[in-house]
């Protein structure tokens, strides 16, 4: 009885298990009844026909990366690289995915190692490095058109590495090195050259400012001396006249008289002062005839009546007045 009420449990656990089926959120179930596809299990609970329907396949129906391995491909110059790469791929139709090919992972690596030798071969090295985006473009359109009756979706496709022969290399770092050391000695060059403009153009502004200044400073120079003479002109006509008035006034002869007088005294104290060797009018008369003469013309001049006097007394002090200032040259 044991052994039949045993039988009777594992028949009816295995057909429950054939019976129920339970997909995860993850995956999406193939179903097949009688060996023909019968539908596809959403993530859920599911009842099964036991002995008809059976779990035919299982997809993952999330993103997958697929690492591509390493591949040597030649460039455009002819030179060998290796190149590695990443493709994501999602499926998107499980039945075609099932049933359009054998393994579509394995077709997924194969199609985009032959699709990166291809794309490769039609750049140079030198480009292989700055247009990897546009590689990258071209190979997930050529994939994702290949495998579209696969019902899977080529997502994107990154390159991991691309790396050239030790000898390639080398001449690469070397032809760098020079062209970093040529677009140095330009650098230099242009910064010499950009110096020397800056240097040129100061010491013009710097000519123009001071030729500018000098010639401010000499029109203002001009203009205040035109001032000037124009103001000492003025000034002199304007005693001038106020003398020629003075003059015809009573009196005012005497006044030039006796200023000429002071003036010549002025004059000849100076010469006293300031001459090693003592110096004496020679002629007295001669220098009174010359205040004589002086009170004959202020007598010529209209509008002025000379006293009798007048040139005794002029005579008399300039004769008086060199002779004191003899006295206080000798003291």
């Amino acid at each position: 009885m044991l052994t039949i009420f045993t039988v009777l449990v594992l028949l009816a656990v295995f057909v429950v298990w054939k019976l129920f089926i339970v997909v995860p959120m993850r995956e999406a179930v193939v179903k097949e009844r009688l060996g023909k596809f019968a539908g596809v299990l959403n993530p859920g609970f599911h009842f099964l026909i036991p002995f008809f329907d059976r779990v035919a396949y299982r997809h993952e129906i999330r993103e997958q990366v697929i690492d591509v391995p390493e591949q040597t491909c030649i460039t455009r110059d002819n030179i060998q690289v290796d190149v590695d790469g990443i493709v994501y791929l999602k499926v998107m139709d499980p039945e075609k995915a099932s049933y359009g090919i054998q393994d579509y992972r394995r077709a997924a690596i194969n199609l985009a190692q032959t699709t990166m030798r291809s794309e490769m071969g039609k750049i140079e090295l030198e480009r292989t490095f700055s247009e990897r985006d546009s590689i990258n473009e071209n190979i997930v359109r050529e994939i994702d058109i290949a495998s579209d009756p696969w019902g899977i979706k080529v997502l994107r496709y990154e390159i991991k590495n691309i790396t050239p022969p030790p000898r390639v290399i080398d001449t690469l770092e070397k032809q760098m090195e020079a062209e970093r050391t040529k677009r140095a000695e330009i650098t230099l060059a242009t910064a010499e050259k950009e110096y020397l403009i800056n240097i040129s153009q100061g010491e013009r502004q710097e000519a123009i400012n001071n030729s500018e200044g000098e010639k401010q400073k000499r029109i203002n120079e001009a203009h205040g001396q035109a001032s000037e003479i124009s103001l000492v002109a003025k000034a002199s006509a304007y005693g001038i006249r106020k003398v020629a008035e003075a003059v015809q006034k009573p009196g005012g002869a005497k006044a030039v008289q006796m200023r000429i007088v002071e003036q010549f005294t002025e004059e000849f104290g100076k010469i006293l002062r300031s001459a090693n060797i003592s110096v004496v009018p020679s002629q007295l008369a001669s220098i009174k005839g010359f205040f004589e003469g002086i009170g004959r013309v202020s007598s010529g001049i209209p509008g002025i009546e000379p006293s009798p006097g007048d040139n005794i007394n002029a005579a008399t002090a300039a004769g008086s007045a060199p002779g004191s200032a003899i006295k206080k040259f000798q003291e």
